[in-house]
């Protein structure tokens, strides 16, 4: 049965389930304007999930062919991967930072071989070990999920008051997660009168009780050193300045105090800093810092897919580490090591 929360003040917000992911579900919030209901966020492409989103917008009171327009907080499956079938059911536009379009675009032009090797390279250079590798170089498949995620119609910009007639809803910019994140920021008194400035969606950007995987989302063809960890912390910064009343996040529940979880944040990952310097007191790989690195199981029991996404991790912080002077990359070591700066 489909479960549908009314936040009030024209929000609900429907558990659409993520197939085989302890998540275990996105929140997507139908937000009334006065051409219809926008969706934030669309759910997995997965057939359950497709039945569960269109029989929560029946009892909101509406159809999945009154969708109005789509506002994709980022473009991973787990929000963006229906936004293609409601727009062919509805005609609804799509809307997506320029940033996560780009990482879109990239992925259906891609050829799975192109990923593959791109991955493989990557591994080699992190200075995983040949078991782990030796997949990548022997898998061919005629296709791979979420490969064909679907193209956006619209441009979100940072700053602006999204095209949602009766509403005021602002874009906030906060890369990290993905580099074209954003967060919508509600600019309207709390139905309830919580203190605090409206209400945030904050796709994944902001959770109650999980810190969001910082990784690599990089252009093959582009050498520009990214700092995505960097970014992130910036963009908690910025979200905690607006003091909403109440954040609606895309995962677990709504919470309030926007400003104390950012602080719990930027103290967790400033521990996580101080604790990966503490393991670069010998020169490491990318690789093998995440072996030593805490996660929330041990290493021996990650699967395959989790690895890669732990090594990507692991590689963001050690950047971090890097811009802020107190990590260095060793001369002439090839996969590369780094050491901490004493």
């Amino acid at each position: 049965m489909t479960q549908v929360t009314d936040h009030r003040g024209g929000v609900r917000s429907l558990r659409v389930p993520i197939p085989d992911n302890p998540l275990g579900h996105t929140l997507v919030y139908v937000v009334d304007t006065d051409r219809g209901p926008v969706l934030i966020d669309t759910g997995w492409d997965d057939p359950e999930s497709w039945d569960t989103l269109t029989e929560g917008l029946t009892a909101c009171g509406t159809s999945v062919t009154e969708i109005h327009g789509v506002v994709v907080t980022h473009h991973h499956p787990d929000h963006h991967g229906l936004s293609g079938r409601v727009r062919e059911a509805s005609g609804a536009w799509i809307a997506m930072h320029a940033a996560d379009t780009a990482v879109v675009r990239r992925t259906r032009e891609a050829r799975p071989e192109r990923w593959f090797s791109y991955m493989v390279a990557k591994l080699t250079a992190a200075g995983a070990p040949e078991e782990h590798i030796a997949p990548l170089r022997a898998a061919r498949p005629r296709a791979l999920p979420g490969l064909s995620p679907a193209l956006p119609d619209r441009d979100i910009a940072p700053g602006e008051l999204l095209d949602l007639p009766g509403r005021r809803v602002r874009a906030i910019w906060t890369p990290g997660h993905t580099p074209g994140h954003v967060c919508l920021h509600l600019e309207e008194s709390h139905p309830a009168r919580l203190p605090g400035h409206g209400r945030l969606f904050s796709g994944d950007h902001l959770l109650p009780g999980i810190t969001p995987h910082i990784g690599l989302y990089e252009d093959p063809d582009d050498t520009t050193v990214t700092d995505p960890l960097g970014d992130y912390l910036d963009s908690l910064e910025r979200v905690g300045r607006l003091a909403p009343a109440e954040v609606l996040p895309a995962h677990q529940h709504p919470f309030p105090d926007a400003a104390a979880r950012v602080r719990e944040l930027l103290t967790h990952h400033e521990d996580r800093l101080s604790a990966l310097l503490a393991l670069l007191a010998e020169p490491l790989t990318p690789w093998q810092l995440a072996e030593r690195m805490e996660w929330n199981r041990p290493w021996d029991q990650i699967p395959y897919g989790s690895r890669n996404i732990a090594v990507s991790e692991a590689e963001a912080h050690l950047r971090r580490l890097v811009k802020l002077g107190r990590a260095e990359a060793v001369p002439g070591s090839e996969p590369v090591t780094y050491v901490a700066v004493r």
